[in-house]
């Protein structure tokens, strides 16, 4: 731990790394700041009852956490980040079922500067659609009281406001370190921490819950904390032996080495994807629930009763909590799948073992080709089952810490908050590693 703390201390004497990290930290200060800007029509009492209910500790809470406490407060970045990743998710999926946007994408730049750009209109409507829907739903319970231009107002500036996350995702990505949508869910995440940190302290003071509560709570934190870092690092060593090549009087190759397969091959991808896909038809409920669409959904038949009451079944039916199994293992199913479906978008077999036979490498006993191809990917698939399992447990946990505990307070706990924190943290070292390594340090895999 010593030497990682010194390897990171010499990354930030580095002059360029030292900038990439400060401009990263000025990127979370704009996005704290920009956090605290309300907009106007909120009722304020209405919307504390709101997430102190059911709705805080549901989907409500997930993209309040992911929003960094933006949705609570009803600022410019109430809608967060997941606008992007859903439409990222639409187009990665798009890309892989028509094989004319495949075909783009195999263009080099040009084509996938394409698809991007095409993302980014995609992002504005789902922005669009989905503030329609936030203050279509909390005027339904009295949480937002507003005239139709500050209705218009607010849509634009939390449109604006979901843009401009996008813009500085991109812009960490390109400039900080570290991928930049799942830092800035990171940042989102971790601004939490104090208050839940003080309504816990509180709620022990006053003897609401147990010492031993908080001592369950910090010995499970601590072990998911410990087996997520392992699942994480765990990777399948693959060997690999290079054959041996004359060229003049010296000789090349020769030499053992082996393929690195990890157990997440998708890192923290997977769950913020299945998180996106579950709440997205919670989302469109939420946008139903506006009294003038239930209305018009009235005039064909329905009396509006009936039109609330299904409204309503979508919205528990998806919406993932300990007493709703169903929304529960779809959310695992999902995340699952999208392990599996970011493992092959992440890692191509073919195009290593094609690697592997143009640079006189092979597994041993396994011929090179499409014998090592095949023999890749059902090691991946095996392994990656482990993970994708793995990961849906923990994704789950958040909806179990907080019953099994006692302790509703510190929501951090939950499996998924805590995964995206450990897996961005590894992520960002690993690029802080990388840095070091182009300039000749000792990386952090060495400790």
């Amino acid at each position: 731990m010593q030497e990682r703390i010194g390897n990171l201390a010499q990354a930030i004497r580095l002059p360029d790394v030292r900038k990439r990290i400060l401009f990263v930290m000025a990127m979370f200060g704009i996005y704290v700041a920009c956090a605290h800007v309300p907009l106007p029509g909120v009722n304020k009492e209405a919307m504390e009852r709101l997430f102190s209910g059911a709705f805080g500790g549901g989907i409500g809470g997930l993209l309040n956490a992911f929003a960094g406490g933006s949705l609570e407060r009803f600022s410019i970045l109430a809608l967060g980040i997941m606008p992007y990743i859903t439409a990222s998710i639409i187009f990665q999926l798009l890309v892989m079922a028509v094989p004319s946007l495949e075909q783009l994408q195999k263009e080099g730049e040009w084509g996938q500067r394409k698809i991007r750009q095409w993302t980014k209109y995609t992002t504005v409507g789902i922005c669009v659609l989905q503030g329609f829907g936030m203050i279509g739903f909390f005027g339904t319970v009295g949480a937002f009281q507003g005239t139709p231009m500050i209705i218009g107002f607010d849509i634009v500036m939390m449109v604006a406001g979901g843009l401009f996350l996008m813009y500085i995702g991109d812009q960490i990505t390109e400039y900080g370190i570290g991928q930049g949508v799942s830092l800035i869910i990171f940042v989102g995440i971790m601004t939490a921490l104090p208050q839940q940190l003080a309504s816990t302290s509180q709620m022990l003071l006053a003897g609401y819950i147990g010492l031993g509560n908080v001592l369950f709570l910090v010995i499970l934190f601590v072990g998911m904390i410990y087996g997520i870092i392992k699942v994480q690092q765990a990777e399948r060593k693959i060997p690999v032996q290079y054959a041996k090549r004359i060229r003049g009087t010296r000789v090349y190759g020769g030499q053992s080495s082996y393929l690195p397969l990890r157990v997440n091959q998708a890192g923290v991808m997977p769950i913020i994807f299945a998180i996106a896909v579950a709440m997205f038809p919670a989302q469109i409920a939420q946008f139903l629930m506006n009294e003038s669409v239930v209305q018009t959904i009235a005039r064909l038949g329905f009396t509006e009763d009936s039109v609330y009451n299904a409204i309503q079944t979508i919205t528990n039916f998806t919406t993932p909590s300990e007493g709703n199994h169903f929304a529960s293992f779809f959310y695992f199913i999902l995340v699952i799948l999208f392990t599996y479906f970011y493992t092959a978008v992440t890692f191509n077999p073919e195009e290593i073992a094609e690697n592997l036979q143009k640079n006189g490498g092979a597994v041993p006993g396994i011929r090179p080709g499409e014998k090592t191809r095949d023999y890749l990917d059902k090691i991946l698939y095996r392994i990656t089952l482990a993970g994708a399992l793995f990961l849906g447990v923990v994704a789950l946990m958040q909806y179990y810490v907080g019953p099994i505990t006692g302790v509703e307070s510190f929501t951090l706990v939950g499996g998924t908050s805590v995964l995206i924190i450990v897996g961005v943290a590894l992520d960002t070292m690993q690029q802080v590693e990388a840095q070091l390594l182009m300039r000749h340090y000792r990386g952090f895999l060495h400790a």
